[in-house]
């Protein structure tokens, strides 16, 4: 199982120097998050500034949220990420849930799904060089990757797990422990076998982690809590941080025996001497 990185947001000048200390370690991805409404950096933007930084270590959106961009520019933007990094992006997409960041966009809350699901044939097409739509030429550049950047969708409902069958490469589940998450992997594999797909799909989890002295861990837990205050259940949410070592150990051998092939540890606040006591705990 390898492991990834999941960059904090509450420091966006310290990422580069992350994303350099994570290339030089034992991670495999890193990855960052996306919302509109809310004071975190682009994804799109900072990770290409992160790819230029690095030479090993893969980009990854976790994930980003479709709807609420133009399919076209995306197409753009995501072909060429993938072609500067040579191949090194994967395109972590969902719908999202938050009615702010809906209304900033200008769009439906409640077509979000339908308008991923008509995301994707267009993201597909562009990625392949094909015509854009009528009168409209190629939207280049063709990604380094044929076909596009590798495709994980996030999310939990049935509709979510079917687009991992339809478009993706494989699915990224987020906050649930082992436990829960083997469900949500065994769906995704009979999803990916109803749509006849060779191989299997990538299964890639996501544990949050705070790792260092108290300042260190509360302010990471009040991080998380303002992020998924709109959920109602922060404090639940915060209650499953992992904060010790030992915590992070144990969750990798679980997320490992239910056939996880990526785990990403995701920070949540900028102390940078966390990547070295994550690194150090995943031995």
């Amino acid at each position: 199982m390898k492991f990834g990185l999941g960059l904090p947001i509450d420091d966006p000048a310290r990422l580069t120097h992350w994303a350099r200390r994570a290339d030089e370690g034992p991670f495999s991805t890193i990855g960052l998050l996306d919302r509109l409404a809310y004071d975190n950096p682009e994804p799109l933007v900072t990770l290409s500034l992160l790819a230029g930084a690095t030479s090993r270590v893969r980009v990854q959106t976790e994930v980003l949220l479709a709807p609420l961009h133009s399919t076209a520019l995306l197409a753009k933007q995501t072909a060429t990420l993938d072609r500067l990094s040579d191949g090194r992006f994967t395109l972590g997409i969902g719908v999202g849930g938050r009615e702010d960041d809906c209304r900033a966009a200008g769009i439906d809350l409640h077509r979000r799904g339908r308008r991923l699901d008509e995301q994707m044939a267009l993201l597909c097409r562009a990625w392949s060089g094909a015509p854009y739509g009528h009168g409209v030429g190629p939207i280049g550049p063709l990604p380094a990757r044929p076909g596009g950047p590798e495709v994980l969708f996030g999310g939990f409902a049935p509709a979510a797990l079917d687009r991992v069958g339809r478009f993706g490469d494989g699915f990224l589940g987020a906050a649930l422990p082992p436990r829960y998450m083997t469900g949500m992997f065994r769906a995704v594999e009979a999803v990916w076998e109803k749509w006849e797909r060779p191989g299997s799909p990538r299964l890639v989890a996501q544990v949050n982690v705070a790792l260092g002295p108290d300042d260190t861990v509360d302010r990471a837990r009040r991080q998380m809590g303002d992020y998924y205050a709109f959920t109602g259940r922060a404090d639940q949410m915060t209650d499953g941080m992992l904060t010790t070592a030992h915590a992070v150990r144990e969750a990798a051998a679980a997320f490992a025996d239910i056939g996880t092939d990526e785990l990403m540890l995701y920070c949540w606040t900028s102390d940078p001497d966390q990547i070295d006591r994550v690194a150090d705990a995943m031995n």
